[in-house]
């Protein structure tokens, strides 16, 4: 590895394509970094004849990875491919030819994180994949490197772009749920089978993984309780305005006594916090630590140039780590058990929608119920529903443990004057008063 560093690369997509351009672009800066050339030897594509989005020679495509994986010249594997069971079993076998790996594939490492760090230690390898969790924002090694020296109490942010430009577009056009979702889908930013990023599980992925590396435990994806956005309707958030909160998709994850609380839930912030101003497919994370108190990492959550960006700034520090000849010794180790904290000591306001019947003495019963499980009101709503005798009740309540809301909610679905809880989120902040 004198003068070269060769490099085997998985996947020729957007994102390998913006791999590729930057590479090829950053030549004098990388032989500056490095001292040596960084070269692009092999490409695994599906398709040999399909048009690319990247200047590469067809001699360098091959359809076979073991040109890659078995090429004893190449150094560094990037894995931009996707999926989960064969790229796992590529990664693998890049380290057993003590390969380096990088990967931007979040539903691998959240999934199969630990067994790959694993077998990257064993083979004295590096494992890096900072692109998996928000594009071009350098969050993990901020996390790892930056804040290194601090205990992180806390992770709070808005991980996924699709959820953020339909909520942008809900809160400030008025559109519904349906045709923001519409919107993005044209536009790129969702799929078309947009499951994974509104039903929150793209979210709950990156928390897995930012709460594995905030605080050194192991951290599973089960462990990450999660709710979407496609229930929200433009009724509720038009009332969260009213009240002075925006919504948002927002993940967090808290670690406090060993006890892990970690969830991905829509939440309404109240409009003064840095997080309720981040909009359209925009990502932005607050991390909490011990000594430096609040920093926030803001920037593109996707597209081709900024998670190449991430790939690349990987790439810089595994070929810096081969050159010191300290490869391997960056893999995370879990220094802490982990509990899941129960919902007696999970706290938080909300935001609940009532459908009653509009007649006398429904609201004391209301008021008895909030009573009995000790959860005070901040603010309240009320207004006739329709001609049917029917009328809505929107409540703020004060800090309350989710189980005391909780088993507030199963008693008023039995309540006779209760027609429907039409939705509850959870309230983060001060509204407007």
């Amino acid at each position: 590895m004198e003068n070269k560093v060769s490099i085997g690369l998985l996947g020729l997509g957007v994102v390998g394509s913006g791999v590729i351009n930057i590479i090829q672009s950053h030549q004098e800066k990388l032989r500056h970094q490095l001292g040596a050339e960084v070269e692009v030897k092999r490409v695994l594509v599906r398709n040999l004849e399909k048009a690319r989005h990247a200047n590469i020679e067809a001699s360098v495509l091959t359809l076979d990875p073991e040109d890659i994986l078995n090429d004893p010249e190449i150094d560094v594997v990037i894995e931009v491919m996707g999926g989960i069971e064969i790229a796992k079993e590529y990664i693998l076998k890049a380290f057993a030819a003590r390969k380096h790996v990088i990967s931007a594939n979040k539903d691998l490492v959240a999934i199969h994180g630990p067994e790959l760090h694993a077998a990257a230690e064993q083979n004295k390898c590096d494992f890096y994949y900072e692109a998996s969790v928000a594009g071009g924002i350098p969050i993990l090694r901020g996390i790892t490197d930056g804040l290194a020296s601090d205990r992180i109490q806390r992770v709070m942010g808005i991980v996924n772009g699709t959820t953020n430009y339909i909520l942008t577009k809900m809160a400030e056009e008025g559109m519904s749920y349906d045709a923001a979702l519409q919107e993005a889908q044209e536009l790129g930013f969702a799929e078309a089978d947009p499951t994974a990023d509104v039903e929150g599980l793209d979210a709950a992925r990156k928390m897995a993984i930012l709460g594995r590396l905030a605080f050194s435990t192991p951290v599973d994806l089960g462990d990450v309780k999660v709710s979407g956005i496609s229930k929200i309707t433009s009724e509720d958030i038009k009332h969260g305005n009213e009240f002075g909160y925006t919504m948002k998709l927002i993940g967090y994850a808290d670690f406090t006594n060993q006890e892990l609380d970690i969830h991905v839930l829509p939440t309404f912030l109240s409009n003064s916090h840095p997080l309720a101003t981040v909009k359209n497919e925009y990502n932005a994370v607050y991390v909490y630590g011990e000594a430096v108190g609040e920093t926030m990492f803001y920037g593109p959550g996707a597209g081709s140039l900024p998670t190449a960006t991430a790939i690349v700034s990987d790439l810089v520090a595994v070929i810096k780590n081969i050159r010191l000849g300290v490869s391997g010794e960056q893999i995370v180790h879990y220094y802490f058990d982990k509990e899941l904290k129960p919902a007696s000591k999970r706290f938080s306001q909300y935001y609940m929608r009532v459908n009653v019947k509009d007649e006398a003495g429904v609201f004391s019963q209301l008021s008895k119920l909030f009573h009995d499980y000790e959860i005070s009101l901040k603010r309240i709503l009320q207004s006739p529903k329709d001609k049917n005798k029917t009328a809505e009740i929107i409540v703020i309540t004060h800090q309350t443990s989710e189980e005391n809301f909780t088993n507030l909610l199963e008693k008023l679905r039995k309540l006779d004057a209760v027609n429907e809880i039409s939705s509850y989120y959870r309230v983060e902040g001060d509204g407007a008063e």
